[in-house]
């Protein structure tokens, strides 16, 4: 996948991301989490989607690359995360995505930025996940 050049507004993808997660399914967990992808010029959200068996639960951010991938997208530059129910003083352990969504992410957006609402830093997939799987 070529590097990404264009730059994407990040406000605004994580505002996608937020109004997403509005629509999270979580009875559970009461922790609602949406994800904005860029791919190929087009937005794609996603929300997180519990189910009782927890296994079977789909995250905010495979929702999201699901989603672009199923409309055929190629090239995923961009990625935002919002934790619309994270507490304030939550720590970036408790905001960034899980080890399952990171390594679609290694698959699926290797050069994607990475924003996660609420913080100025822009992260690459290799920060969230140093040593991923690889066949």
């Amino acid at each position: 996948m070529p590097t990404p050049t264009a730059r994407v507004d990040q406000a605004r993808l994580a505002k996608l991301a937020r109004e997403a997660a509005a629509n999270a399914h979580c009875p559970y967990s009461n922790f609602r989490v949406g994800a904005a992808v860029l791919a190929d010029g087009k937005i794609f959200t996603g929300v997180n989607i519990e189910n009782s068996s927890y296994g079977l639960t789909l995250c905010a951010e495979r929702s999201a690359l699901a989603a672009a991938i199923s409309a055929g997208a190629k090239n995923i530059t961009d990625i935002a995360v919002c934790c619309l129910d994270a507490k304030p003083d939550s720590g970036l352990s408790q905001l960034v995505p899980c080890g399952a969504c990171r390594q679609w992410f290694t698959d699926l957006a290797p050069e994607a930025r990475v924003y996660i609402d609420g913080l100025d830093q822009v992260f690459t997939v290799s920060d969230l996940m140093p040593t991923p799987f690889r066949i």
